[in-house]
């Protein structure tokens, strides 16, 4: 187990025994999920394979190997934010070693990550959410459930994982609420109402995910699945994530459409429309209020409006006894 093409050319890498006991505590005791573990596995064997060229294990690294190893990523042409995302993952699994008596002194934590710019996210303009939804055409089940997906992705501002792990007794359609499971395992109750609750009630309907629905279920859990593939299974994260893509050509979105795009414009219409940033981030599933507020960074326009309605000289028009300029 371990085992993978080293992604920066040295063929074969192994992770040692210790970082694969670091991943094993990240999901027993963090709660990480197999995507972040993932995400974690390939960064470390690139680190990992790195090392091996420098002929060093983990025992032999010192903060400067650790500079050089950002600088090595940096040389390769890495943005800002995936050599700072490496960076995370090296420290994290160096102050494991440390805390475990691997290693007496952690040779990471005072190597500074590199500045990421902040980046807003590009929320889609509310005409664009409507043709992007009205693209779905037809009554069919397919469109049925196309239409579902992109009306809840949006209304309900969920993640596409959260999407496709919907299971029937999540819903609670008389109440207008779902259940998402968020990162970390954290669960949270979303309202759904309007356009998306009459989706989701037409998709689960007789015309609609019955039609997909197969004879007999080929895996466990299919059955429960809220949204199936063409073949009667769960439909995974690529097909969401294909079926999104596909209705963001058609009306002309194109590379600016991805699922999470969908998440970026629920939050940002709530807060334009005067949402209270606490509510948002109780509806998204966020930890901390502070991942939240970068919505209100993209809300210029309620910005705009309420500085034109409340500064006095906003729209050119000079108060009593002010001289004209």
């Amino acid at each position: 187990m371990g085992a993978a093409d080293d992604p920066l050319g040295g063929g074969p890498v192994e992770l040692p025994l210790e970082a694969e006991e670091f991943l094993s505590w990240m999901l027993a005791e963090k709660g990480r999920s197999s995507n972040t573990l993932g995400a974690y596995r390939r960064d470390l064997r690139t680190y990992v394979g790195w090392l091996a060229r420098q002929e060093m294990t983990l025992a032999d690294v010192r903060a400067e190997t650790v500079e050089d190893y950002v600088a090595h990523l940096r040389g390769q042409g890495r943005a800002p934010a995936s050599v700072a995302r490496a960076l995370v993952v090296v420290r994290c699994l160096h102050r494991f070693l440390t805390q475990e008596g691997y290693l007496e002194a952690d040779p990471a934590s005072g190597v500074e990550a590199p500045r990421v710019p902040a980046g807003l996210p590009k929320a889609l303009a509310e005409d664009e959410v409507a043709s992007l939804i009205s693209a779905v055409v037809g009554h069919d089940a397919v469109a049925r459930r196309d239409r579902a997906m992109l009306e809840v992705l949006y209304g309900a501002g969920l993640r596409i994982s959260e999407l496709v792990r919907l299971s029937l007794p999540d819903l609670d359609l008389d109440a207008g609420v779902l259940r998402a499971m968020g990162k970390g395992s954290r669960e949270r109750v979303v309202p759904v109402a309007g356009l998306a609750l009459d989706a989701l009630g037409a998709w689960l309907s007789p015309s609609g995910r019955d039609v997909l629905a197969p004879e007999r279920w080929a895996r466990r859990g299919d059955a429960s699945a809220v949204f199936l593939n063409a073949r009667g299974g769960r439909l995974s994260r690529q097909g969401a994530w294909g079926i999104v893509r596909r209705h963001g050509n058609r009306c002309g979105l194109g590379e600016r459409l991805t699922p999470h795009v969908l998440r970026h414009s629920c939050a940002t219409h709530m807060l334009d429309h005067g949402a209270d940033i606490r509510v948002v981030q109780e509806l998204l599933g966020h930890a901390s209020v502070s991942t939240t507020q970068v919505y209100t960074l993209v809300s210029t326009e309620r910005l705009r409006q309420v500085y034109e309605r409340a500064h006095p000289r906003a729209r050119g028009r000079p108060g009593r006894g002010d001289p004209l300029p």
